[in-house]
């Protein structure tokens, strides 16, 4: 499962715990009860249980960001790894304002941004939830240690003064409360915003685009304003409501990579009425169009160029091959798919006008468990064994030819392009500036202009007046 540093429908808050005692269990069952569905909602249980059968809620999972990995911390109730000794107020502080217990900055890779909106109300159910319904775990997290100046934690303290707010969600007089509730959910509780909104060079959310798209490093959320071209306007109610319940819609998307984990651990747990109220709230949102003329998911359409090229051996496709090889068998021939393998025709994936999410399927693969079923496609990038796995040119010809053939002819993927991908995404501007090297260079251009300064006063003819 890739590790991904925006978390975008991820939730990672970094506490450091100390002992404390474990309270005994609330009267109010129905506080609990609230707690562990908010929870839920909020997606801690994402990163903050680390894959393959880690303890739930003990922290591990690694998220990999430009700056180094960030690792999500123990909150469980356990006096000496976790947060048994938080009280409410700490667990709100760290929740809504990103500073723990010892009064230390958190990265905002934990969506404090958002949480900041949660209700005193569900901050005292989630409370309770986490003191009495989650098992003490006795694991230290492994620490988060990030190169200068990331290092320094206090510097947060000047990103939050920019990007933050400490404000609670206050429903607006003129929506309906199932499209308040649904605001709430998609820029509160469930953060869709952290990942589906672009951010700027120092990684803020930009507001005026709000859910317009974001890259998610190797990933990219992609617009869901009721644009009818570039975002979702062409989806009807039902359809958006069985993808955030399921993570596929025939003919449209299928989850994948974050947003696969945001369906297995959250939002299919989501109640009928809470789905329903994150769809009204996303129809009436202002549409952006980023210059799509055709919807992502019109794209395309059955070909039947693998078949007409088998059994030639001179100046074949070279995507072709690996297509022939490695993908025909489960997607079909023509690319329609099956009951278990989507179409790689009228397919958001193959039909954006930017290759990232199809090259990071082919890379990591998909998997994701909704109810009973497991839905798993083989990754093909450094998660796979060794007879499956291709290289970076291969990877830019196979998605060439699916783009070719089935998607989006105008969008072209290269070896580079997947080699980017593939170590993490675009590294942001915010990163390439604080890189020693440049760093060194900003301190060397600051000593000259200084130095050329002080040179020029010295040599200026010394004027007096009488």
């Amino acid at each position: 499962m890739i590790r991904l540093y925006l978390p975008l429908a991820l939730s990672l808050i970094l506490f450091s715990a100390g002992p404390s005692a474990l309270a005994q269990p609330p009267e109010n069952q129905d506080l609990f009860t609230k707690g562990k569905y908010l929870a839920t909602a909020a997606d801690c249980g994402a990163c903050h249980t680390s894959p393959h059968s880690g303890a739930p809620m003990a922290g591990g999972y690694a998220i990999q960001s430009p700056m180094g990995s960030i690792y999500a911390s123990n909150i469980t109730p356990s006096r000496r790894d976790g947060i048994g000794d938080y009280s409410e107020e700490d667990f709100a502080r760290a929740v809504r304002q990103g500073i723990n217990k010892q009064g230390q900055h958190l990265y905002p890779a934990m969506p404090y941004t958002s949480y900041a909106k949660i209700s005193d109300d569900d901050i005292h159910a989630l409370y309770a939830y986490f003191m009495h319904g989650v098992q003490p775990v006795d694991i230290a997290a492994p620490q988060t240690h990030l190169p200068f100046p990331f290092n320094i934690r206090a510097s947060m303290g000047i990103w939050n003064l920019l990007f933050a707010s400490d404000q609670r969600f206050t429903p607006s007089a003129d929506k309906s409360p199932q499209v308040n509730r649904g605001d709430y959910l998609v820029n509160a509780l469930a953060h869709c915003d952290t990942c589906h909104t672009p951010r700027n060079a120092l990684m803020g959310e930009q507001s005026d685009k709000a859910l317009s798209g974001g890259s998610l490093g190797s990933w990219y959320a992609p617009n869901i304003t009721p644009d009818p071209h570039a975002g979702i306007g062409d989806w009807s109610d039902a359809e958006i409501a069985q993808y955030l319940k399921t993570g596929h819609v025939r003919g449209k998307a299928q989850a994948a990579g974050p947003m696969a984990e945001a369906v297995e651990h959250s939002l299919q747990y989501l109640s009928d009425e809470d789905i329903q109220a994150i769809v009204a709230y996303l129809r009436q949102i202002p549409a952006v169009n980023n210059g799509s003329a055709i919807p992502r998911d019109r794209y395309g359409k059955p070909s039947d160029t693998e078949q007409s090229l088998r059994g030639q051996t001179a100046q074949v496709d070279p995507g072709w091959k690996v297509f022939s090889g490695s993908c025909a068998n489960c997607h079909q021939p023509d690319g329609q798919g099956n009951s278990h393998y989507p179409s790689l025709f009228h397919n958001s994936a193959t039909g954006a006008d930017r290759p990232d999410n199809l090259v990071s399927t082919i890379l990591y693969g998909v998997q994701r468990k909704v109810g009973d079923e497991a839905i798993a496609m083989p990754a093909f990038g450094p998660d796979a064994d060794f007879t499956t796995r291709l290289s970076d040119q291969q990877i830019a010809d196979v998605s060439n030819y699916v783009l070719k053939n089935y998607g989006n002819p105008q969008v072209s993927v290269t070896a580079a392009q997947v080699k980017t991908l593939r170590e993490g995404g675009d590294t942001p501007l915010l990163a390439r500036l604080t890189q020693p090297v440049v760093l060194v260079a900003v301190v060397v251009i600051v000593l000259i202009i200084v130095a050329l300064v002080i040179f020029s006063r010295k040599r200026r003819p010394h004027v007096t007046t009488k």
